[in-house]
C-alpha cells in the first residue's frame, strides 16, 4: 500500500512515524515534508496541489492522509481533488473543512443543531467588535478564519482586547476576515479527537494542551508548549456525556447538512460548571496533541485509515494503550513573536525509552540538525502512570540543546484539572 501524508510539521512526523509502524507496512511518501520525515517517507516531485494530485495519480497512491489544516480548504480542497480522481482521502471535503476554516461557520453550526457551546456575536469592522463586547470582560476574540492557531485572544480588559482588535482590523495580521466575539467560558480544557466515517465514529485517546508560553500557565498563547494524553485524563461518565451531548449531535449534524467527512475530527472543548462546551472544531490532529497521542495507539493505522477512507469504519484494527503519555515542546528563540533559525542543536541520539519528534528543523550544510522554526521539537515519552511519563519525558528535553531553546518544566505536572 502506497500512502501520501500531507504537511510538514510535528504533527505529521508523528503521523508518518505510526503508519510506518502499522502491520501492513506501507510505503510512505510526504508533501511538502521536511529533512526529519524523509527519514521515513519518501518524498514528492510536486509543487502544489494540483501538481501534487496528478504524481498521486501517476504514483498509484492508495491513500491520501490530511495532517495541515490549509491544504483542506487551499484552491478546490486536497479532498475535493482526490475524489475528482478516485483517490482515497483521509480528510473532509472543503465544504466540511469551513468547521475548521471558518469559526462563523462552526458557531452557526453548532447553534443550528443544539450543541453546547459559547454565545457570540460576528463583527465585520472594530467598532462592530467595541459594540458586541459591550465592556464585558473578560472575553474571548475570534479571528473567523485560519491563523495557524494564534487567531485566538482571551482578553481580560479592554486594553488588551483593543490590541487584538488592532492587529486584526488595522495591521490585518491574519489577512482578510470577519471577528467573532464570544462569551469567556470557565473549567479545564480537553482535547476529543474522533475518526469520524460517515454517520460513524470511534473515540481517540483524550489529550490536554498547554498553550501558554511560560510555566504557570502564564505568557503569551502559543500553537502549544506541551500536551498530556490518557485513557483516564477524562472520567469515564464525562467522556459519555461528551459523546451524547457533543460528538454524536456533531456527526449527525454533518450528515443532516450533506456535509460529508471521512477523518480525523478535533474537539477543543471546556469542561464548564454546567457541563461540556465546544470551543472549537479542527478537520485533523491536534498539534502538539497528536505527538502525545500516536505513540499510545496499536495496530494498524494504516489499514484503519484506508479502510475510513473507502466508507468502512473498522474499530477492530485499533486498540489504545491505557497508560500515559507526554509531550514536551522545544521552541526557538522569540518564540511565539518570532522565531530564530541556524541554531545548531544536540542530544537528539540520547539513548531512552523515548521519542522526538521534529517540528521545526533542517539538516545543514555540514549534516547536523539545526532550528527553522518557531516549535522545534517535542520529546515525548510514557508511563504506566502519569508521574512516570512526565519524569520520562523531561528527562527526554533535558539531553537536547541548542542556543535560545524555550521550555516549560511544568508539562504534564500543572493539572488543569485541579
Amino acid at each position: 500500500m502506497k500512502i501520501l501524508v500531507v504537511g510538514k510539521g510535528g504533527r505529521e512526523h508523528a503521523l508518518v512515524r505510526a503508519l510506518a509502524e502499522s502491520p501492513s507496512r506501507p510505503h510512505l511518501f510526504c508533501f511538502p515534508g521536511s529533512d526529519a520525515i524523509f527519514e521515513t517517507a519518501s518524498p514528492t516531485t510536486a509543487n502544489d496541489l494540483h501538481t501534487l494530485v496528478d504524481w498521486m495519480c501517476e504514483q498509484g497512491i492508495d491513500l491520501c492522509v490530511a495532517g495541515e489544516e490549509s491544504y483542506l480548504v487551499k484552491d478546490e480542497g486536497l479532498a475535493n481533488l482526490c475524489a475528482r480522481h478516485g483517490i482515497p482521502c483521509w480528510g473532509p471535503p472543503r465544504e466540511s473543512a469551513m468547521l475548521e476554516a471558518s469559526k462563523e461557520f462552526a458557531k452557526d453550526f453548532l447553534v443550528r443543531h443544539g450543541i453546547p457551546t459559547a454565545t457570540a456575536k460576528a463583527a465585520a469592522s472594530r467598532d462592530e467588535a467595541v459594540a458586541a463586547i459591550g465592556g464585558t470582560y473578560p472575553v474571548v476574540l475570534k479571528f473567523d478564519g485560519l491563523a495557524a492557531g494564534k487567531g485566538v485572544a482571551v482578553c481580560p480588559d479592554e486594553a488588551s482586547a483593543i490590541r487584538f482588535l488592532d492587529e486584526v482590523f488595522i495591521k490585518s495580521r491574519f489577512g482578510p476576515g470577519r471577528l467573532l466575539v464570544e462569551s469567556f467560558l470557565t473549567g479545564p480544557e480537553v482535547s476529543i479527537f474522533a475518526a469520524i466515517v460517515d454517520r460513524e465514529y470511534l473515540v481517540f485517546t483524550p489529550a490536554r494542551d498547554y498553550k501558554r508560553a511560560l510555566d504557570g500557565d502564564a505568557g503569551p498563547n502559543t500553537g502549544g508548549m506541551g500536551a498530556v494524553a490518557s485513557r483516564r485524563l477524562v472520567p469515564r461518565e464525562t467522556l459519555a456525556r461528551i459523546e451524547r451531548e457533543i460528538v454524536r449531535p456533531t456527526v449527525d449534524g454533518l450528515a443532516a447538512d450533506g456535509m460529508p467527512y471521512r477523518g480525523f475530527l478535533y474537539f477543543g472543548l471546556m469542561l464548564t460548571p454546567t457541563g461540556p462546551q465546544v470551543i472549537e472544531y479542527n478537520c485533523r490532529f491536534g498539534d502538539p496533541e497528536c505527538q502525545a497521542v500516536m505513540p499510545l495507539v496499536r495496530g494498524d493505522l494504516a489499514a484503519f485509515c484506508h479502510a475510513g477512507a473507502q466508507g468502512r469504519l473498522d474499530p477492530s484494527r485499533l486498540s489504545f494503550d491505557e497508560g500515559w503519555s507526554v509531550c514536551v515542546v522545544l521552541a526557538s528563540a522569540g518564540y511565539p513573536e518570532s522565531s530564530r533559525s541556524g541554531d545548531v542543536i544536540t542530544g537528539l541520539d540520547a539513548p531512552g525509552d523515548h521519542r522526538i519528534y521534529h517540528a521545526g528543523t533542517r539538516r545543514n550544510a555540514t549534516g547536523a540538525w539545526e532550528t527553522a522554526g518557531g516549535r522545534v521539537l517535542a520529546a515525548v515519552a510514557g508511563g504506566h502512570d502519569r508521574k512516570s511519563a512526565v519524569t520520562a519525558a523531561h528527562n527526554a528535553a533535558d539531553r537536547i540543546r541548542f542556543d535560545g531553546m524555550q521550555r516549560r518544566r511544568d508539562i504534564g505536572i500543572l493539572r488543569f484539572e485541579d
